[in-house]
């Protein structure tokens, strides 16, 4: 019980701030304002974080890859399944929202101010042809422009570039990539000073919107977090044991749940990818996958593939339109939704609290007011523990996956015979 409440310790706290923000904003009404300064102080350290971070993390990810000893087959495999289950999980997450829309039948005029003010920069893009959009939304004329986060999804493809570049550039690269690594390990330490913080400047922040807003939106707080756990459910238990089926016919679902409780129990209880990767390499070297698969494919997955914040970013965005009365129907806003919401599962970190890191990106991309942070940050915070159990329990079915695609049809039952074989050797030696 200590080991969980230490390992939730972080996650209580900032409930606890949040609900005592929530509590103050409703008893005092739009006086609750006063502590909004110490809100704006958290918004404005982290994005004052967001445009290094961003860059460091992507364009080292990427320029380390040389370091690697992966086959092409496997790297190609291992994207196809990150892709593939992502465009899942995110498809299912935009049918769910639609149905049950968290904010339905919200009261949004108390932020009309907002709405307007999100809403100034999208008349001038609908007068430039698609072509022309399209080009303007991943470059910039100007490398200044990348060093400002209104230009997110431009930096990101720069810092593609630059960590391939990097890769390429082999030995004299390297000095770069450790860089670039470095500097990585550098800001995410910063990030975790940061969110030191968090429980005041998100709690004094909420007290600030629940007191201009009301108490009409914690209505949809209670609504998203059930829809997310519902979602949740569903893609742990159905689509995990499709994804094992496919792996492995009717025993890759058998050696799928009989080593997939250990690192679900480990997920929920540290609510953090990346401490459970030493539990999933061992998990996956029990369902078959070979070694060189699994120490690529675990670590890669804690980083960027992330179902559960898949899902968690197709609520937050949906969360938003809805807020500020966007149209959610078209079809360049579903391809939208689902593009920024894969996006948003591969930069999140592998931490506890990590969530931030897609927050700021989504709130970038769309041209949101940095005021909605704390809005969507509560959500992050709710669905943190269900998120994690799908993010780093997928990357064990996921590695199956690959090992289906790079060993073929019969690696499952190759691998069983091998280990009925090893275990008739001991019998004869003992």
């Amino acid at each position: 019980m200590r080991t969980i409440f230490k390992n939730y310790r972080f996650t209580i706290i900032l409930l606890a701030a949040i609900l005592a923000g929530g509590a103050a904003g409703l008893a005092f009404g739009p006086d609750a304002a006063v502590v909004k300064p110490f809100g704006d102080l958290f918004l404005n350290l982290l994005f004052m974080m967001i445009v290094p971070l961003v860059f460091f993390s992507i364009s080292s990810a990427i320029a380390n890859m040389s370091g690697m000893k992966r086959l092409g087959k496997i790297m190609g495999s291992i994207f196809i399944v990150f892709l593939a289950t992502a465009a899942v999980a995110a498809v299912i997450g935009l049918i769910g929202a639609t149905i049950v829309n968290p904010l339905q039948n919200t009261d949004i005029s108390a932020i009309k101010d907002l709405m307007d003010s999100a809403d100034t920069g999208n008349e001038a893009a609908e007068e430039v042809t698609f072509l022309g959009q399209l080009v303007k939304t991943f470059t910039v004329s100007d490398f200044s422009l990348l060093l400002s986060r209104d230009h997110m999804l431009q930096l990101i493809v720069f810092s593609v570039l630059f960590g391939i570049a990097a890769a390429m550039a082999g030995d004299k690269g390297k000095p770069v990539a450790q860089f670039l690594s470095s500097g990585s390990a550098v800001l995410m330490k910063m990030v975790g000073i940061i969110m030191y913080y968090a429980p005041i400047g998100l709690g004094c922040y909420f007290a600030a919107v629940i007191g201009e807003l009301g108490p009409q939106l914690l209505e949809g707080y209670v609504r998203a977090f059930v829809l997310y756990l519902a979602l949740a459910i569903i893609y742990y238990f159905g689509c995990f044991t499709l994804y094992a089926f496919i792996a492995g016919g009717k025993n890759g679902v058998k050696t799928f749940w009989k080593n997939a409780v250990t690192p679900s129990v480990a997920a929920l209880a540290t609510c953090s990818s990346a401490a459970c990767i030493p539990i999933n390499l061992a998990a996956v070297r029990k369902m078959g996958v070979p070694d060189d698969i699994a120490e690529t494919i675990i670590p890669l997955g804690a980083n960027t593939h992330k179902d559960g914040s898949v899902f968690g970013g197709v609520l937050k965005i949906v969360f938003l339109f809805a807020l500020f009365g966007k149209d959610m129907t078209s079809f360049s806003s579903i391809l939208s939704i689902l593009a920024v919401s894969f996006l948003v599962g591969a930069v999140m970190g592998a931490i506890p609290g990590g969530g931030m890191i897609g927050e700021m990106l989504i709130i970038s991309v769309y041209g949101f007011p940095p005021e909605v942070l704390p809005i969507i940050a509560v959500i992050s915070t709710i669905i943190d523990a269900p998120a994690t159990l799908l993010n780093s329990t997928g990357n064990t079915v996921c590695a199956m996956l690959v090992t289906r695609l790079v060993e073929g049809k019969n690696w499952l039952m190759n691998t069983m015979s091998l280990k009925v074989n090893a275990s008739s050797a001991k019998a004869k030696n003992a």
